[in-house]
Order: structure tokens, then C-alpha cells, then sequence
């Protein structure tokens, strides 16, 4: 059976907008929202082990799906982003790699001093930790301090660990920033072998990357049931009161990545001759999907598409760009872990001082730069980051619960950081040529 070709994975993703998954899934959030009420043992309709034992069957399709995605996700980055090097030939692979590094750097940066502002005035814990918060409102100052302290004195270490001594284990462990390197590493090897057996190992990874894609195209036909189902389990578990402050957290990490979509738009329209609109416009469809599938790997063929027939980017710049990107270009997951770090610490009561947000900052460039691009994949790296600044770990169960809604905004966002960037980036190309 011959591997589907990717422009036909394109077609199909582009179905999918067009049948509207994205209302499907919206439409799945709220069913969810009505059935978890009414399987909430508050309600008095169903017994708490009842309720326990529906909650755990409705999370099926969601951890079906996840773990349909988190199957793939290793091959699907290693052959993207080997075949955008590979297209690219050196020169452009040194004119462009460390000014593509340095560009997501100071965006992330941007998204996380945005993420710290915000926390700090408009203090998303507050509701959780009046109404008794996560701890109780037991200060752990002291411990959160302590622990900044002996981090910040480990970083160079940290810095040196990036480069992986065993690939294999990397893999294993699921580090997504040592496997990035790694990835980068054989493929820039590869640009240096120019001959036959060179041609089948790439022509090898090509295919690895379409079965790849097709995978992930049969994961997302359970989209609207997955949300339906993890909705639907969140709030039979904690109830109307247990929202309300969990809502005004939603709000603020919304607001936020609202605030960097214009951030994006700004560095749009001062380094590119393209109109907000006509951007906008083009980049519907992949915003739209990512929205849908809270992935970026699974939207990477839609927006390389866009980039080169909407947006007129060079194709050698989008290979290149969008597979790097959807690896490492993660601002709005930056920003979304920055407000839910210092959520967690205030609904804990604990109080944030000027080396805890230091060591937030500088541990989340490099988190965010990790982060699988899979649904989850946020929450999964922001555990470590809690743990480097003290602040516990348990009330990541509530966040969890809800990374569903909050994923499908940042990802969106991060599909659109990685438009802007090809846009830039293929700017610079053409000024340099």
C-alpha cells in the first residue's frame, strides 16, 4: 500500500475546517459542561462512586487521543524538522539558524514579562486562596525562596545538559528540547553527505513523516468526543464554586494571550510589507485547526501550505521555519505556564519575590522551548518548572482538568507565531539575496 502523499493530508485537514470542527468542538465543550452538572455528586442525582466511575469512563476519549498523539510525536518532529533542514542548503541554514534561535528567545521572553504582569496585577489566585486555596493559605515564602536560590546557582549545568549525552534515553524520557538538538544536530550532518545512501535515509524519513501525519489524521476524528468527555469529567469533580475562581484564571491567561496575538501583529507590521488583514485572512484555516486539535505538529502540512500559497513565503523558508517552530516557538504555552505558575502560587498563598520570578523567567524560555507540540504538553513540562520555584504541584490536578479549553487558544497562537515568524524571516532572505 503506497503512503498517502502530504498534499493530500493537506486536503484533508483543510476538510476538516471546512466541516466545521471547530464548532463541533465548541459545541462538545458546552454538552460537556450540562452533563458534568448533572453527574455531580452536589446534585444529588447520581452517588459519588457513580459519579466517580461515569467521570473516569467519559476522560476515555481524551486519553485515547492524547496518547494517540503522543505515539507519533517524537518521529513526527525528528522527520519534520530533518526535512526542513535537509530542503535548505547551507548557506541558508547559517545565515538563518541563529538569527531563527535568537528570534524565538526574545519572543518568548516578551510572551513571559507580558505573563508576569499580568499575574501581578490582576492576581489570578486570589479567588482560589480567599475561598481556602489549594494549601490553605500556609505561607511557604521561606521554602519557595530557598529553592530559587539553589536553582539559580545550577543553571550553567542546565545549560550544558541541553546537548544530550545518550539520544536513546532522551527519547525515552521524552525531553523534547534534547531531542530538538539532537534532531538539528543529524540534520545538519546530513546537509554535509551528499551522496546515494544519503538520498534513501532522507527519502526513509520523508515517509516516516507522512505515516506520521496520517496517524494523527485518524487521532483527530475523536476531537469533538474527547472535549465532550474531559469537560464533561472536570466539572462533575469540582462543581459550580470550584469554577468560578477557575474561571477567572481562564480569563486572565485569555486575556493575556490576547495581548501577544497583538504583539504579533505589531512585529507584522514592522518588519514585513504584508497587511494585517491579508494576514489574518490567510492564516484562518491553520488557527482555525489548531484551535480544533490543540497540536501544532498535527497542523504543520496546513500551515506550510498557507505560508507558501497565501502568504508567499519562500518554501525553503517555510520547511524550515514551521517544523522548527512547532518544536521550539512556544510563546503562547510560555505565557499560559507563566500565569498558571504564579496562579498556583497565590492559590497556595505563597508570595513571589524578585528571585522566584528570575528563576520562572529563565527556567521557561527553556521549558517552553521543550514542550511537546501535542495536546498536554504544556502542563506536562510546567510540572518541573513548579517544582524548580517551590511551589507545589498538587493543584495541578484543577489545571489538568482544563488544559483542554485553555490548549486550544495557545496553540492557536503558537500556529500564528510560527506564520509571522516564516513572514520575517523570508523578508530578511530576500533582503540578504
Amino acid at each position: 500500500m503506497p503512503v498517502e502523499p502530504l498534499n493530500r493530508l493537506v486536503d484533508y485537514l483543510s476538510g476538516l475546517i471546512q466541516g466545521r470542527l471547530w464548532l463541533k468542538v465548541i459545541i462538545g465543550l458546552l454538552l460537556g459542561v450540562i452533563c458534568g452538572f448533572l453527574i455531580n455528586p452536589d446534585t444529588e442525582l447520581l452517588s459519588y462512586s457513580t459519579s466517580t466511575i461515569l467521570a473516569n469512563w467519559l476522560d476515555l476519549p481524551g486519553n485515547i487521543f492524547l496518547r494517540v498523539v503522543q505515539m507519533v510525536m517524537i518521529p513526527l518532529i525528528f522527520s519534520s524538522i530533518i526535512t526542513g533542514i535537509v530542503s535548505n542548503d547551507s548557506d541558508d541554514l547559517k545565515r538563518m539558524g541563529g538569527g531563527l534561535f535568537l528570534y524565538f528567545i526574545i519572543t518568548t521572553f516578551i510572551s513571559i514579562t507580558l505573563a508576569i504582569v499580568l499575574s501581578v496585577i490582576m492576581e489570578p489566585g486570589r479567588m482560589i486562596y480567599e475561598s481556602g486555596g489549594f494549601g490553605g493559605g500556609v505561607a511557604e515564602t521561606v521554602g519557595a525562596q530557598t529553592a530559587s536560590k539553589a536553582n539559580l546557582s545550577e543553571i550553567p549545568k542546565l545549560i550544558s545538559d541541553l546537548i544530550p549525552s545518550n539520544p536513546l534515553e532522551t527519547i525515552l524520557s521524552n525531553e523534547m528540547l534534547g531531542v530538538v538538538i539532537f534532531t538539528v544536530i543529524v540534520g545538519l550532518a546530513l546537509t554535509q553527505m551528499r551522496d546515494e545512501a544519503t538520498t534513501q535515509i532522507i527519502r526513509l524519513i520523508e515517509s516516516i513523516q507522512k505515516i506520521c501525519m496520517v496517524i494523527v489524521s485518524w487521532a483527530m476524528k475523536l476531537v469533538p468526543f474527547a472535549v465532550f468527555g474531559l469537560m464533561a469529567a472536570l466539572v462533575s469533580r469540582v462543581g459550580l464554586e470550584g469554577l468560578m475562581g477557575i474561571g477567572y484564571y481562564i480569563s486572565v491567561v485569555l486575556l493575556g494571550l490576547g495581548l501577544l496575538m497583538i504583539v504579533y501583529m505589531i512585529i507584522l507590521s514592522l518588519f514585513s510589507r504584508v497587511k494585517i488583514s491579508t494576514f489574518m485572512s490567510a492564516a484562518r484555516d491553520p488557527q482555525l485547526l489548531a484551535f480544533s486539535t490543540a497540536s501544532s505538529a498535527a497542523v504543520m502540512p496546513l500551515s506550510m501550505e498557507v505560508a507558501d500559497k497565501k502568504l508567499g513565503v519562500s518554501s525553503k523558508i517555510s520547511d524550515f521555519v514551521i517544523p522548527i517552530g512547532a518544536s521550539i516557538n512556544m510563546d503562547g504555552t510560555a505565557l499560559f505556564q507563566c500565569i498558571t505558575a504564579l496562579f498556583m502560587a497565590q492559590a497556595y498563598g505563597i508570595e513571589m519575590g524578585l528571585a522566584n520570578l528570575l528563576l520562572i523567567t529563565v527556567t521557561l524560555i527553556g521549558a517552553s522551548i521543550g514542550t511537546p507540540a501535542i495536546p498536554g504538553g504544556g502542563v506536562v513540562i510546567l510540572a518541573s518548572v513548579l517544582g524548580s520555584a517551590g511551589i507545589p504541584t498538587e493543584g495541578l490536578i484543577i489545571v489538568i482538568g482544563i488544559d483542554r479549553i485553555l490548549g486550544m487558544f495557545r496553540t492557536a497562537i503558537n500556529v500564528t507565531g510560527d506564520l509571522v515568524a516564516c513572514i520575517v524571516f523570508d523578508r530578511l532572505a530576500k533582503r540578504t539575496s
